[in-house]
């Protein structure tokens, strides 16, 4: 983990470190052409440089990460830097998979896919080092999210190799970054931190890291929108996210609110950090009634004791002026049936707190969600 430096200082020092010859670059498309963002990486690794994509697509569809994988492979990489956001960051670890276990084309990469039990038999040649631009906290995890499109089917690969070698908070990188996507991955963060406070499986370290999460992130994302350039305040909100991470980390499952916004991203096409703007208020509500004693330790670090956590999550929504609604993300009534079912095979759905056991408890979260 490296921050308080410039990435390029720290890129510099840690391919040293590695002994890394040739670097495959991912990064997100607007890192490339709303700042010289590309220039710079291609000056700094000179021949050294195997190859440099942008467009992987939003939720990271399996497609785009077999071609990432050709071109890393085609370019003779040997490590892979993803600089961006969840989607870029997880097709740097799917393409690390790709290129251990030999998978040239979706038909092979989707058999790998969880909960098929096909965990890989390699170990990566390659490292990954990921630059974060956004809130999402991919960086800080060994599994990633891919979206089989044919199907509309977002799913789950894990590999202990697919956790990054290092990873760099510069808050200058993410000062390009549009407004609803940070504020949005910021919300998603968050979603990380309450849903991991309230698992069943919480344990003393997930509890005090995300507790200080929801802390770090509830102060930090009204400061940056108020202050866009104030870096300060961009470190804080990256700091919330590895906190929040702590619980991914440690094997803690998520709940109803992560598991809904899986079907939602891969089925229904709604952004990643707005499916927790749009189902985490309405999850808190219905699940106070089994976990209410935790939720008011979470209005207490969200600076209102004894206010109801569910209204606290979605008055922070709006203030950001992001969408709290599925209405308001073009999500139809008539979908639910379909996005019911995909969610409920969902791992993080039958681990909420709560316990749903059938489609329509889930219609009717996303109905109080429309």
């Amino acid at each position: 983990m490296i921050f308080g430096q410039s990435w390029e200082t720290a890129v510099d020092a840690e391919l040293a470190r590695l002994g890394v010859g040739r670097v495959f670059v991912l990064a997100s498309a607007g890192l490339a052409t709303g700042g010289d963002l590309a220039e710079r990486t291609r000056a700094r690794l000179g021949d050294r440089l195997a190859g440099f994509m942008t467009g992987i697509g939003s939720h990271t569809p399996v497609a785009d990460v077999i071609e990432a994988s050709a071109r890393a492979r085609h370019g003779s990489a040997d490590f892979i830097l993803a600089v961006g956001g969840g989607s870029v960051i997880d097709a740097g670890k799917m393409v690390l998979f790709c290129l251990a276990e030999g998978v040239l084309d979706a038909e092979r990469l989707i058999e790998f896919a969880q909960p098929i039990p096909r965990p890989p038999t390699t170990k990566a040649a390659l490292g990954l080092g990921a630059i974060s631009s956004t809130l999402s906290g991919a960086e800080f995890t060994a599994f990633a999210g891919a979206t089989d499109s044919a199907r509309r089917v977002k799913q789950t690969y894990a590999a202990p190799f697919m956790l990054p070698e290092f990873v760099v908070l510069d808050p200058l990188v993410t000062t390009h970054t549009p407004s609803e996507l940070w504020m949005s991955t910021g919300i998603r963060a968050l979603d990380h931190a309450i849903e991991g406070f309230c698992s069943s499986g919480a344990h003393p370290l997930s509890e005090a890291a995300s507790y200080a999460a929801i802390i770090r992130l509830a102060r930090s994302l009204p400061l940056t929108r108020a202050a866009p350039m104030e870096p300060a305040h961009r470190l804080d909100s990256q700091c919330g996210v590895w906190l929040a991470a702590v619980s991914l980390q440690s094997g803690v499952y998520m709940g109803a609110s992560h598991g809904i916004g899986h079907a939602l991203g891969g089925s229904a096409g709604v952004p990643h950090g707005i499916t927790s703007c749009v189902m985490l208020p309405h999850v808190l509500r219905w699940n106070k009634a089994v976990n209410g004693e935790r939720q008011d330790e979470i209005s207490t670090a969200l600076g209102m004791p004894g206010a109801d956590a569910g209204d606290l999550v979605a008055a922070l929504v709006k203030s950001l002026g992001l969408p709290g609604r599925l209405r308001d993300v073009g999500v139809e009534r008539s979908a639910f049936p379909r996005l019911a079912g995909v969610a409920l095979e969902d791992q993080w759905t039958r681990a909420n707190p709560r316990p749903i056991a059938s489609a329509a408890a889930i219609a009717e979260l996303l109905d109080l969600a429309w």
